[in-house]
This record gives C-alpha cells, sequence and structure tokens, in this order.
C-alpha cells in the first residue's frame, strides 16, 4: 500500500514547473511586481509566447482587436490572470511526451481538458470571479492519475478495471487497492510544486468538497466539473450523471440542476478547440 506522498516522492519527470513560472510567480507575489517584468520574462521563452498569443487571440478569450505581443497582453489580462494563463501553459508543456505504459494520453487530456472548460462554465454561471483559476485547477484536477500511472501502473489499471465492472466508486477502489485515491496524489503534488495552497485544498477535496473548508465553494464547482468530465468518459446521460449528485451542493452554489445540461453542452462545444490550443500536438492524435 502507498500513501500520496510515497508516489510523488518516486516520481522525477513531474518534479517541477518550468522555470519561467516561478519567476512570474515571483512578481505577482512581490509588493515591486511589475507587468513590464513579467513580459520580459515570458518573451524570453518563445515557446511560451507562441502559445500565449495563440490562446490570447483566440475564441477562448474573445478580445476584439488582435494583441501582437506579450508586452501588450500581460496589462489587458492583468497579473493575476497571466499568472494563471502561464501555469495552465506551463502544466501543457508538461503533458507534453509523456506517454505512461497503459494509458491513454488522447482519453487523459480530452478528460482534463474539459473538466476545466466544466470548471471555468460553473464559475461563470456562479459569477465567481475566479474563473481562469478554476479553469486551471480543472486542468490539473486528475494529475494524480498520470503519477499513478507512471509509478504504479499495474495497480492504477487494477483500480480502473474494478471502477469501470461497475463494482465500486474509482477513488473507493484506488484506496482499497494502492491506498490513497487520486485526488489525494493530485494534491500531494500541488504541494510538492509550492502551487498556491488553495489548488492543493481544492483538487484534494474535489470527491469529498467539504473536506476543503473554506475552499469548499470552489470545491464543490470541481466535484460538478468531475461529474461532467465522467459523463462524458462513460458515456452517460446528464440525467444518470446528475442522479450521483449530492442535492446540497447545487444549494451551496445556488444553481438549479437543470443547468447542468446546458454547461456540460457549453463545456464539450469548446473541448476541440481548447484542446488544440493547449496540447496541440495531441489533438488529432
Amino acid at each position: 500500500m502507498y500513501s500520496a506522498r510515497e508516489l510523488i516522492a518516486n516520481i522525477e519527470s513531474l518534479a517541477a514547473l518550468p522555470t519561467v513560472y516561478y519567476r512570474v510567480r515571483e512578481q505577482l507575489e512581490s509588493p515591486e511586481g511589475s507587468i513590464g517584468e513579467v513580459a520580459r520574462l515570458m518573451e524570453a521563452d518563445p515557446a511560451l509566447t507562441t502559445s500565449i498569443l495563440k490562446l490570447v487571440n483566440s475564441a477562448f478569450y474573445g478580445f476584439s482587436r488582435k494583441i501582437e505581443s506579450v508586452e501588450r497582453a500581460v496589462p489587458i489580462l492583468g497579473l493575476q490572470q497571466t499568472h494563471e494563463l502561464v501555469l495552465a501553459m506551463s502544466v501543457s508543456s508538461i503533458f507534453k511526451g509523456i506517454r505512461p505504459q497503459n494509458m491513454d494520453m488522447k482519453r487523459y487530456w480530452q478528460g482534463c481538458m474539459l473538466t476545466a472548460l466544466a470548471a471555468r462554465e460553473l464559475a461563470h454561471a456562479t459569477c465567481n470571479p475566479a474563473s481562469e483559476r478554476l479553469f486551471v485547477i480543472g486542468l490539473l484536477a486528475d494529475i494524480g492519475h498520470l503519477v499513478m500511472y507512471l509509478t504504479i501502473p499495474d495497480l492504477a489499471i487494477s483500480a480502473q478495471n474494478a471502477a469501470d465492472a461497475g463494482h465500486e466508486p474509482l477513488h473507493e477502489a484506488e484506496r482499497r487497492i494502492i491506498g490513497c485515491d487520486f485526488a489525494e496524489t493530485g494534491a500531494a503534488l500541488m504541494n510538492a510544486w509550492k502551487l498556491p495552497p488553495n489548488f492543493g485544498e481544492i483538487i484534494g477535496a474535489q470527491i469529498s468538497p467539504k473536506l476543503a473548508g473554506e475552499r469548499t465553494f470552489e470545491a464543490e464547482l470541481l466535484h460538478l466539473a468531475l461529474a461532467i468530465s465522467n459523463a462524458d468518459r462513460y458515456n452517460e446521460s446528464s440525467d444518470e450523471a446528475l442522479a450521483r449528485i449530492d442535492p446540497r451542493i447545487w444549494s451551496d452554489l445556488g444553481l438549479a440542476p437543470e443547468s447542468f445540461p446546458r454547461i456540460r453542452e457549453a463545456a464539450e462545444m469548446n473541448l476541440s478547440s481548447c484542446a488544440a490550443l493547449f496540447f496541440p500536438n495531441d489533438a488529432h492524435r
């Protein structure tokens, strides 16, 4: 049996985010943080610059005018949103080239992207100002599975097979077979990456949102986003997915259960275009 920390300790390929991310974050957290310095740091990374400009000029943001430089993009986005965007692009760069044996990476990144888009849609529906942060958290929500398939693939497959056979929910199968679940493992990785504490708190509580304490609202949004992603993975109807969601979550969020199909549809409609932006090398595999 393994703990989440033990799995993270055995991983090297996901040990750290790119240096540019941490430098951008330093600017955000510093009282002397400079938009100009953030732009300079980003421009020093040609791949990041290209990715950022493609994204800010896409329908994902929908700006009315074309943004031709990072120097122009950063003031429009603001430091906080730029931080979220750099983190999202840093995460997508980590995904490139990782091909754990026995893991369907196309299905995996599709699931990650759909969770991210659903989290963003849900944030908009609840007028949550942190929609871009929730998008990134959604993108990272399932990264615990990537760790599992890189470190203990046989056990991860056994847990997935048990869940697919309908014997028990996946997280329960993982706790029984592995000793920890994907949410715990993802939270441990967030801490190892030294991301803001709310990332680990929300990701760790995506299965049981009340465990997030002050972050329960965001964890409930992620919980619903995960339900949308799982419904897509298992070809379930929205009614089937809704049947497993605690009705109290809808009350907490101030949303009607009837909004679930609409939010799901909006996320699924953007899946292909956003996947091509974040994972261009995988878009057609």
